[in-house]
């Protein structure tokens, strides 16, 4: 807890008003990989409390559209259209994919973790099914030049998830923001440019 309070995007997070510290993570990947940008649409699977849609909504500057899914409440932001709902369920995938009512996606965030078991080998499975899930997803709604980001854990199955976006994006790049904490093997991929 005195970790958590004494961490300095805990301090920027309640300064500037972002529902968490991992409003800093995104604005780290989309500073350097370009991910934002106005009129484009957005979804962010696993987004509650809503510091990435917060991230998204203010890089947008208002034109765009940004759908969050995630199976705990999150409340009410502006811009931002909220699915509350298992992703890994067909009916709240079915939600999602009718609310887009047949247009492709420009971007899709997903900052998806499993309930930690603290068993390591069955967390990083359960992690990399969430990952394979949010790929599908992107491959099946993302336009040609669209960009995926996944949250992964360093470990078994990860270079086959490298490996297997390396078919579908033009450049997949791995990425460790300030803001993940040191001693957690969280890091991001990016499938950045999806082939036509």
């Amino acid at each position: 807890m005195r970790e958590h309070l004494n961490d300095e995007f805990v301090k920027l997070a309640n300064k500037h008003g972002y529902r968490s510290r991992a409003a800093y993570k995104l604005m780290e990947l989309d500073d350097k990989d370009k991910l934002i940008r106005p009129g484009i649409t957005v979804v962010d699977l696993g987004a509650a409390p809503g510091s990435w849609s917060q991230v998204v909504v203010e890089r947008l500057k208002e034109k765009g559209r940004v759908i969050a899914l995630d199976m705990l409440e999150m409340q009410d932001l502006r811009g931002v259209e909220f699915i509350q709902g298992d992703f890994t369920e067909d009916t709240v995938l079915a939600t999602l994919e009718t609310s887009l009512n047949g247009q492709p996606i420009d971007l899709v965030i997903s900052d998806m973790a499993p309930n930690m078991s603290g068993i390591d080998l069955v967390d990083q499975m359960r992690s990399n099914h969430l990952g394979e899930l949010a790929l599908e997803f992107a491959l099946k709604w993302l336009q040609p030049g669209g960009n995926f980001v996944v949250k992964m854990f360093i470990g078994e199955g990860f270079d086959d998830a490298v490996k297997n976006m390396r078919q579908h994006f033009d450049k997949v790049a791995t990425r460790k923001p300030k803001a993940s904490r040191d001693r957690s093997s969280e890091v991001y991929l990016l499938g950045l440019k999806r082939k036509a």
